[in-house]
């Protein structure tokens, strides 16, 4: 165990072992969301099942065609896949929270 008087940071999450990369992606995806929608809080409204059906949509396309990207959005399927799991992992904690 390293020392922990100058910061107390033990057992806490270590973000910096995430990719940052996915960060970034899902970034590209929710600027986008954010300017058609005008709201970047708008996700939160929507039903989990409907983000489930289209990280599935995203998915199957990605199998397809792994450079083939979103056509209304331009992004790549992946990156949205990555936001809709991001949603989905967001309303998974809040609802866990509240039970």
């Amino acid at each position: 165990m390293t020392e922990q008087r100058a910061k107390a940071d033990a057992g806490k999450v270590r973000l910096s072992l995430a990719p940052m990369q996915i960060l970034i992606d899902i970034a590209r995806v929710r600027e986008y969301g954010t300017e058609k929608y005008g709201d970047p809080e708008n996700w939160r409204q929507v039903q989990p099942e409907r983000y489930v059906d289209a990280l599935l949509r995203h998915t199957v396309a990605y199998v397809r065609d792994r450079k083939a990207v979103d056509a209304e959005s331009g992004l790549p399927h992946l990156w949205h896949m990555a936001c809709n799991l991001a949603f989905l992992c967001e309303m998974d904690e809040a609802e866990n929270e509240t039970d």
